[in-house]
């Protein structure tokens, strides 16, 4: 297992470098950039990305195949090579992703354009937000789902069985950002009650609340949110414990448990359980790259939660170059070294399981 450990640490530094480059050559072939958002701002557009995809003026002109700019509006070249040095664009791209993964080996990520922090620093700020929605949907979606698989392994073709798969299937094809809507027309206000608030994760005087009612609060804010982020989580853990159930129950040693008089509780929890839930408890690693990271952006966006999410889209939106790229590397690197944690956990769970053996076949 060493071994394996340090093939597949040794992979992330290539994967990483490769992920970078091509989301560096993806964004740059890109039409607009910081240049363009600041000559906007400076021409009184806006800055918005978004404005200049909707056919604004943005007083700039830009060729893809080129680079070059020319102000429109009487702005000097000198200024326009100060605005290049300042974003570091008077160097070639090679140089300057060269430059990106030099410092990010430190861990330096630099500073936003358009915000007075750095990257570091937004991404602390946000992490509270994405951590609360990963880690309440996450227990909440294992909470439910392994009860309910195993309850419809017990009783595999029944009405129970037929009608719960029936609502899971209907869940998981309901788009989380679709049920979010819903929710809001329904319970905060939208068109029939108003018992749940619309934005963020705290009232507007949460400091002046005591500590159980800051605890109250909090998770007042989060019922819909989190409710819209796990509707569609259900279906696949529900149905892989089920599956893995099934598996078990099927095998011999069941039946010989089962011939030496232990009734089913002690079959099913004192046999069963251990086995089947090697494959479960071994995707959690997963289940938490996708709540945290990937699943969470238009819950944040329609909730007004200013979360990981919502600071990657909007970067997105405002080529906002150093947090698009900072917050890249940090997810792909968290993402790698989770999948690793995830193949360690199999091994760990059922040793049987040896993945230098596989990778020597």
């Amino acid at each position: 297992m060493g071994i394996y450990i340090l093939r597949r640490l040794a992979l992330i530094i290539p994967t990483l470098i490769g992920i970078m480059l091509l989301n560096f050559v993806i964004v740059q072939a890109a039409p607009g950039g910081p240049i363009e958002q600041m000559i906007a701002e400076m021409e009184g557009h806006g800055g918005s990305a978004l404005a200049r995809a909707s056919g604004g003026d943005t007083g700039a002109e830009v060729s893809s195949a080129s680079g070059d700019r020319r102000g429109s509006r009487g702005i000097p070249d000198e200024m326009l090579k100060e605005i290049e040095v300042m974003y570091g664009f008077d160097k070639p791209a090679y140089e300057r992703f060269f430059k990106m993964l030099k410092d990010y080996a430190t861990f330096n990520f630099g500073d936003s354009f358009f915000r007075d922090k750095s990257v570091t620093e937004l991404i602390l700020d946000k992490m509270p937000v994405s951590i609360s929605l990963g880690l309440w949907s996450t227990l909440i979606i294992y909470f439910i789902s392994i009860p309910l698989g195993i309850r419809k392994a017990v009783s595999d073709g029944s009405r129970f069985d037929v009608w719960s798969s029936s609502a899971i299937v209907i869940g998981y094809a309901i788009p989380g950002f679709l049920f979010a809507i819903l929710l809001i027309v329904l319970f905060a206000g939208g068109s029939y009650f108003d018992w749940f608030p619309l934005r963020g994760l705290t009232s507007s005087g949460f400091d002046q609340l005591n500590w159980y009612q800051k605890a109250g609060d909090y998770l007042w804010h989060l019922v819909l949110p989190v409710t819209a982020n796990v509707i569609g989580g259900f279906a696949t853990l529900t149905l892989l414990t089920k599956n893995s159930f099934l598996d078990e129950i099927g095998k011999h040693y069941v039946v010989t448990a089962r011939a030496k008089g232990l009734d089913a509780n002690q079959v099913l929890y004192g046999h069963v359980f251990r086995n089947a839930m090697l494959i479960v408890i071994a995707s959690l690693p997963g289940v938490l790259v996708s709540l945290f990271f990937t699943g969470s952006l238009l819950i944040e966006v329609i909730f007004s939660l200013d979360g990981l999410g919502l600071l990657g889209f909007e970067a997105a939106l405002n080529r906002d170059y150093p947090v698009i790229f900072g917050t890249l590397f940090i997810f792909t690197l968290m993402g790698l070294a989770l999948k690793l944690i995830s193949d360690i956990t199999y091994v760990l769970v059922d040793p049987r399981i040896d993945f230098e053996s596989r990778e020597g076949a």
